[in-house]
């Protein structure tokens, strides 16, 4: 793997102390020796930043005094009131779509963002949101994408009738850019494009939906056990890179009503167990997050999770981007699945699924369409002899 050789110094030390699962006392008493020592603020402060944790920093940072400058300490605060006052847009806009869609009867999740922080961590300011992230039914696309555009959204694709239904089979999610900034909203019929070879049953997620509050508006979100799943997921489709979403896992394994048990046979089902594994490792190594009995007992130790959470966490560590189009991340990506029919279905989809790039490379008639096929081998076969 790429991006293994930066060893772990003090700002990475006082970052990780910062997003400990841990009592904030606790925190305090690893930060303060930590804090005797030089420190480089603006490299710290672009740590967090990079890793969505500076709200955490900021609580944990503020309750040590003057062991932190006045400076840096405001210009922490003034970070922490930014992200408040970004959370609380996207929360009256997300307000606003749910109202809007819930008129028309279609079901629309919230699932990351204000709603995750809402959930995890009880105040929305300990959560740096950036967008809106909405799961839908595949068979509402249509619906919700003409009520956020009238509500001012506008999609990034405009797509033909044959691209768009191949893209609802083969794609995950419509991105949307609103008055408010850009990639304001995204929706999600899925939680990863088809060829990851993860076929998740989303009518599932919302029939076990539970209800929270949001900024006083009652909305639904995935239950616990399948938010552990699909926070997972996502995490392992960008290689664990933000330390933000170790801090969410590692919260969401803290939570006594979590059902392990169903999460043990979902993933045995979806043949994602090595991938959990690893996102418990990782958030046990760098966290300090306890991993439960129950899912110990529901998720085995293998040897080959644990050697893959030692490659990945020095991945996250280093100051490296990993080039999800790479073919080093493909092999990571079945490396991560346990069972031979996963990894060969996985490649099976990538090679054969075309996409938006074949569609912008050649455009061909409808009548054509199936011939994306051999454009998208044609396509991948010269990526390879370039390499």
């Amino acid at each position: 793997m790429p991006g293994t050789s930066t060893a772990l110094d003090r700002e990475w030390s006082v970052l990780l102390a910062a997003c400990s699962a841990i009592p904030l006392q606790d925190k305090l008493l690893l930060l303060e020796p930590l804090l005797q020592q030089p420190i480089r603020w603006n490299v710290l402060f672009e740590l967090a930043d990079r890793h969505g944790t500076q709200p955490l920093l900021c609580q944990a940072l503020t309750g040590l005094g003057p062991a932190v400058p006045a400076k840096e300490m405001l210009a922490l605060k003034q970070a922490y009131q930014t992200n408040l006052h970004k959370s609380l847009l996207l929360s009256r806009e997300l307000i606003r779509i749910v109202d809007c869609v819930t008129v028309l009867n279609l079901d629309v999740m919230p699932y990351k963002g204000p709603a995750l922080a809402e959930v995890l961590y009880g105040d929305i300011a300990l959560r740096k949101s950036g967008d809106i992230d909405l799961l839908i039914r595949a068979q509402d696309l249509a619906g919700v994408r003409d009520a956020v555009r009238d509500l001012g959204y506008i999609p990034h694709m405009s797509l033909s009738a044959a691209q768009e239904r191949a893209y609802v089979k083969s794609g995950y999610e419509y991105a949307f850019d609103g008055a408010a900034g850009p990639n304001l909203l995204e929706l999600q019929w899925a939680i990863q494009p088809r060829f990851y070879a993860v076929d998740f049953d989303m009518d599932g997620v919302f029939q076990r939906a539970v209800t929270i509050t949001v900024v006083g508006r009652p909305m639904r979100t995935p239950a616990l056990d399948d938010l552990f799943l699909v926070l997972s997921l996502h995490a392992a489709k960008h290689v664990w890179g933000r330390l933000v979403w170790l801090c969410d896992i590692a919260r969401l394994m803290s939570c006594s009503d979590m059902n392990w048990e169903r999460v043990g046979a979902q993933a045995r089902e979806l043949g994602i167990v090595r991938i959990l594994r690893v996102t418990m490792l990782l958030t046990n190594r760098l966290l300090g997050a306890a991993i439960p009995a129950a899912a110990e007992r529901s998720l085995p130790p293998e040897r080959e999770a644990a050697a893959l959470a030692e490659e990945v966490q020095m991945y996250v560590l280093s100051e490296t981007t990993f080039n999800v189009e790479s073919l080093s991340y493909f092999r990571l990506m079945m490396r991560l699945r346990e069972l031979g029919a996963d990894r060969r279905r996985f490649l099976r989809r990538l090679v054969l699924t075309p996409g938006l790039g074949e569609w912008n490379a050649i455009p061909l008639p409808p009548v054509l369409f199936p011939l994306y096929r051999l454009v998208r081998i044609a396509r991948l076969a010269a990526r390879v002899v370039r390499r």
